[in-house]
């Protein structure tokens, strides 16, 4: 099945300087594919606005790992997430575990949230250009899996290939 119109990305997360280069780079990597990104710090969203807003394909998931208080409010978040949303269309992003000193939360808790959730995790430096700019690119196929925009795949079927394959490699390697 074929979803014609933009697709649609939630970013949630406290970090906003992040979210934003983040947006900024996904919006970059856009060529045949019109998208909109929301960026929110929490969820729920107001409620007031929900008679205008769009479908979201795809709602990620932010964690900051040297902010107990990026995780908590991760965790926090997850409660107003239909529990639809959790079949293919959430993935956790997680920034700053390379400098292992300065890591206020656990990887295994945010592999352990993931695991909760069934979502799959991505591990990433989001303050280097290259790696934000692969990342961006990795979530914008996600994207457009999610979004229908790929025939033959659905984002279900997509996430249990991508949490196969981290389960069985180390993130590290």
């Amino acid at each position: 099945m074929r979803v014609e119109g933009p697709a649609k990305r939630q970013l949630v997360g406290t970090n906003e300087i992040f979210q934003q280069q983040f947006a900024e780079a996904i919006l970059k990597e856009t060529k045949d594919l019109k998208i909109n990104i929301h960026l929110a710090d929490c969820l729920p969203l107001p409620p007031e606005r929900d008679h205008i807003r769009p479908r979201i394909d795809l709602i990620v998931f932010m964690v900051n790992m040297q902010s107990k208080h990026s995780y908590s409010n991760i965790e926090a978040s997850l409660v107003h997430v239909d529990a639809n949303f959790f079949l293919g269309k959430v993935c956790f992003l997680a920034t700053g575990a390379g400098r292992l000193n300065q890591i206020s939360v656990e990887v295994n808790a945010v592999l352990k949230l993931a695991d909760l959730y069934c979502s799959p995790v991505l591990f990433c430096e989001l303050e280097c250009e290259k790696i934000r700019t692969a990342t961006a690119q990795r979530l914008l196929r996600m994207l457009q899996i999610c979004a229908g925009h790929v025939s033959g795949v659905s984002a279900l079927s997509f996430s249990s290939l991508m949490k196969s394959s981290i389960d069985d490699s180390s993130f590290l390697a």
